[in-house]
């Protein structure tokens, strides 16, 4: 009996196929010309690669969002994807997050003379996993999409091998991210034994016709919210970041925490606001919890840190917990304040770790807050980027956090969550302390002369890529928090289809 192919537009895909496309290509041009020094080569081919995603994302954006007949969201590839304005957010984000990592990466991959086009080909295949999830359809690409990003982001995280901390970040990782897809498979396993599908559309069909309250059934979305939420370092899921924040190579550590917390999050919101709608009063509970304990705890801890990387990484636990507020409204309104917490998130904490990269030296390894002390004096430029993007993080006015903050906690509000929006407000309380304190140590501190281990530190000095890094990702935040509202009409506009 013949199989019958589903027919596929090609160009639906294009984003996609021009990342994996351009992995290859390195991948072939890193095999034969391995002995051959290209210098920057490789990161202007994969910026270039990026930047085609990104042109080709605009072009489906006119195709799903436009008024003309004809235009709209789309079901793809025998409905396993999904071609909307939602899915089409998130790889701006994505493709975003890969062209300012690469910035940040060529002169550190040089500084600390690691191989160059393997790590390209890694991160724009684990992009390509992230968009995956965000346009998926099905348990199963969710699944496959996840299993891609992840598998390249563990490599990447013990990419300097010569440095054990970075080695053991990515054993951490890929034994925890093993036991949350095991979490996440047995949980797609248990949704599809009582629907009878891994179709988020059928599945939606389904629960809008019948009201399925089984053990099995709330069993397997309880285990699908247990896997993502591994992946979006949800409390009590986020045990792994801050050990891997810490150890693996900054610039990979900025990429793990914009594209893999999108990616999660996509898929969250996705599966979750979308297809389990009518089941809305089993889910929201859990995720108020969920965030409740995201936004304290990482925040609290975040107070206790004395490394600037660790610290981050509990501030990235508190930042997850904002946009679970925002899932937790379960409105269009908290979905748009979710996704406009993503992108300004995605460019506070690339910038973030880009600072954290200049400050680490040759061999990344000065991220305590002393290194930080007197920064405004050596670097005044440096510490005056650094202090935009904490400010952000802490919600200040005229910056894109404040407006993101903003967003998901007003959507609390309306939709009769008056506690968790207090809890979040507490939250943003606490965390400015620890914001604060970096600030501090920069401005009222002098340089100090030696690092812990008693040598002279060298002067910080800051590469091309990296420069334009920061100044793109200031720019950003700062455009978004004084004129906000293009960056909002993108994503109120980056409508979810609803199945």
């Amino acid at each position: 009996m013949p199989i019958g192919l589903p027919e596929i537009v090609w160009s639906h895909l294009a984003p996609e196929l021009i990342l994996v496309g351009s992995a290859m290509v390195l991948l072939l041009a890193g095999t034969f010309f391995r002995d051959r020094h290209l210098g920057p080569g490789y990161a202007v081919f994969t910026l270039a690669a990026a930047a085609a995603a990104l042109v080709a994302t605009w072009a489906l954006w006119g195709e799903v969002t436009g008024s003309e007949p004809g235009s709209g969201p789309r079901l793809a590839v025998a409905q396993a994807l999904v071609i909307d304005g939602f899915g089409l957010f998130f790889t701006v984000v994505i493709c975003a997050a890969v062209a300012l990592a690469v910035l940040l990466s060529d002169s550190y991959l040089e500084r600390e003379r690691l191989d160059r086009p393997d790590y390209y080909v890694l991160m724009l295949l684990s992009a390509s996993g992230g968009i995956l999830m965000a346009k998926a359809n099905d348990l199963i690409v969710v699944f496959l999409g996840l299993e891609i990003l992840s598998i390249a982001l563990y490599v990447m995280a013990g990419y300097q091998r010569d440095r054990p901390r970075s080695l053991e970040a990515s054993a951490k990782y890929f034994l925890l991210g093993a036991f949350s897809s095991a979490f996440l498979l047995y949980g797609i396993a248990l949704v599809y034994g009582a629907t009878g599908s891994t179709n988020l559309g059928f599945i939606s069909a389904f629960l809008r016709e019948q009201t399925v309250t089984s053990g099995v059934f709330l069993g397997g979305m309880g285990l699908l919210l247990v896997g993502l939420g591994f992946k979006v370092a949800a409390v009590p899921f986020h045990m792994w970041t801050p050990d891997v924040y810490q150890g693996s190579p900054t610039p990979v550590t900025g990429f793990m925490a914009a594209a893999a917390k999108a990616a999660g999050f996509a898929a969250l919101l996705r599966i979750f606001f979308s297809t389990f709608n009518d089941n809305r009063l089993d889910w929201q509970p859990i995720i108020w919890a969920l965030a409740v304990l995201s936004l304290l705890v990482g925040s609290v801890l975040a107070v206790v840190q004395t490394d600037v990387k660790r610290m981050l990484a509990y501030s990235s636990i508190s930042h997850a917990g904002y946009v679970l507020v925002g899932l937790q409204a379960g409105t269009v309104e908290g979905v748009a304040g979710s996704l406009f917490y993503l992108l300004a998130y995605t460019f506070m904490v690339l910038g973030s770790f880009g600072i954290a990269t200049v400050v680490g030296r040759k061999g990344d390894d000065r991220h305590s807050l002393d290194d930080y002390k007197g920064l405004a004096v050596a670097r005044p430029g440096l510490a005056f980027t650094f202090t935009v993007f904490l400010l952000a993080q802490a919600g200040v006015p005229l910056t894109s956090g404040f407006l993101a903050k903003f967003g998901v906690i007003s959507a609390a509000v309306e939709s009769g969550s008056y506690a968790l929006a207090i809890i979040a407000m507490v939250a943003a309380v606490i965390a400015a302390f620890f914001y604060l304190r970096v600030i501090v140590a920069m401005y009222m501190s002098g340089p100090a002369a030696a690092g812990a281990d008693g040598l002279a530190l060298p002067r910080l000095t800051v590469p091309l890529g990296t420069g334009a890094a920061l100044g793109l990702a200031v720019v950003f935040t700062l455009a978004a928090g004084v004129l906000p509202e293009a960056f909002l009409d993108f994503a109120r506009h980056a409508t979810l289809l609803r199945l």
